[in-house]
C-alpha cells in the first residue's frame, strides 16, 4: 500500500500493528483484573501478592492506566496510520517506568518477587521501548499521517 508520499508500508506494518494492539489490549485486560480485585480473590493471593497489592499506592495504579491505556491509543493510532503512535507509546513507556520503579520503591514487591520477579517488568519495558521505536521509524518513513 502506498501513502501519500509514495512511500511502500511492507506487510508486517500491519502485523506489528495488530500484535501491538493484542499485546497492550491484554494489558488493559491485567490493569482492570488488579484494580477490581475484591475481597474473595484478594485472599486466594499467596501473602507476599497481597501484601505488595496492599502497599501499592494509587498512584502506581494511575501511573499503570496511563501506561496501559497509552499502549492501546498507541496501538489504535497505528492502526489508524496516525501520528498519535509515537506520543502516546511515549506516555507509555513512561508511565510504565513510573509504575515498575514505584512499585519497588514503596512496595515490598523486591522481597515478595526478589531478582526473579523483574524478568516480567524488563519484559513490558523492552516491549514498550520497542513499540514507541517502531511507531517512530513509521514517522520518519512517512507511513503515518
Amino acid at each position: 500500500m502506498h501513502t501519500q508520499t509514495g512511500a511502500a508500508r511492507p506487510g508486517a506494518y500491519w502485523w506489528i500493528a495488530v500484535l501491538a494492539l493484542a499485546w497492550n489490549l491484554i494489558g488493559l485486560a491485567m490493569f482492570f483484573i488488579q484494580v477490581t480485585l475484591d475481597g474473595e480473590q484478594l485472599m486466594k493471593l499467596t501473602e507476599a501478592q497481597r501484601a505488595v497489592h496492599l502497599a501499592t499506592p494509587g498512584w502506581v495504579n494511575l501511573a499503570f492506566a496511563f501506561a496501559v491505556i497509552g499502549g492501546v491509543l498507541g496501538a489504535l493510532s497505528l492502526l489508524l496510520r496516525r501520528r498519535w503512535a509515537v506520543p502516546m507509546f511515549a506516555i507509555s513507556l513512561l508511565a510504565l517506568l513510573v509504575q515498575m520503579v514505584g512499585g519497588y520503591a514503596v512496595t515490598p514487591a523486591w522481597a515478595a518477587y526478589g531478582a526473579a520477579g523483574l524478568a516480567m517488568p524488563a519484559l513490558l519495558l523492552v516491549v514498550a521501548l520497542l513499540q514507541w521505536n517502531y511507531a517512530r521509524r513509521c514517522r520518519v518513513r512517512g507511513w503515518l499521517r
